[in-house]
């Protein structure tokens, strides 16, 4: 793969803000680089960052799993699995590719240049994920899960509670708060039944839609059992 002269120092630019100096710096280059752009040039090649995003994808969420598992080990399975999520989505990771400027260091197509602001949350999250499967590449595990933590380590939440954590509507209201800065809404009614049975039924909603069901002996069980089944629906558990 031939890198010219000015690309590599832009690309040795990059390093700096990342953090990382490639032993080979066509593993970055190859990682800042589109398919669009591989597609409308004349490179037989055809390099571009797909696989490397697939590869990054993985890595994250290894890396991500263990950091919380080690700064978090009284906590339960459910709980680092949805602090994971919120981590790695989309969103937080087009964060931190912003925070490098990696948009700045990608080859992009003339075709996705014109549509650059559909889709540039993927964009950029997607670009977050080919830079770590490229420094992967390049290195190993240990030294990506260095680079992981570093990039991560201010978005880290500074301590958990595990009783609190460990209660379903705890989860519930966390995922909500930081994912539509709403908290969830519950509405419970009592379902007709004996003095020695009552049962009451609650839903619980999110963001205007209903996301769980929950039945109980008494009000507070009935919205455990809603926010249990909306925590399932989301796969936070």
């Amino acid at each position: 793969m031939e890198i010219d002269e000015e690309r590599r120092n832009r690309l040795k630019e990059l390093e700096e803000r990342v953090g990382y100096r490639f032993s080979q710096i066509e593993w970055l280059h190859q990682a800042m680089t589109h398919k669009s752009y591989a597609y409308e040039t004349n490179s037989l090649e055809k390099i571009n960052n797909e696989v490397l995003e697939f590869l990054g994808d993985a890595v994250l969420n290894l890396a991500v799993g263990h950091l919380l598992y080690q700064r978090f080990p009284g906590v339960q399975e459910g709980t680092l699995s949805m602090l994971r999520s919120y981590l790695v989505k989309k969103s937080s990771l087009a964060s931190l590719s912003e925070g490098l400027r990696l948009e700045h260091y990608l080859l992009l197509g003339k075709s996705r240049k014109m549509d650059e602001e559909k889709g540039k949350t993927s964009l950029l999250a997607n670009t977050y994920e080919a830079l770590i499967g490229a420094i992967f590449l390049d290195s190993n595990f240990d030294q990506v899960s260095e680079i992981i933590r570093q990039h991560f380590e201010p978005h880290l939440p500074t301590e958990l509670i595990p009783e609190r954590m460990n209660n379903p509507k705890t989860l519930l209201q966390i995922y909500s708060q930081q994912t539509y800065r709403k908290s969830p809404q519950y509405q419970v009614h009592h379902e007709p039944g004996s003095d020695r049975d009552r049962r009451f039924k609650a839903s619980v909603s999110i963001n205007g839609e209903v996301i769980g069901w929950g039945w109980g002996r008494n009000k507070k069980e009935a919205e455990e059992e809603a926010a249990k089944e909306a925590i399932r629906k989301l796969n936070l558990y």
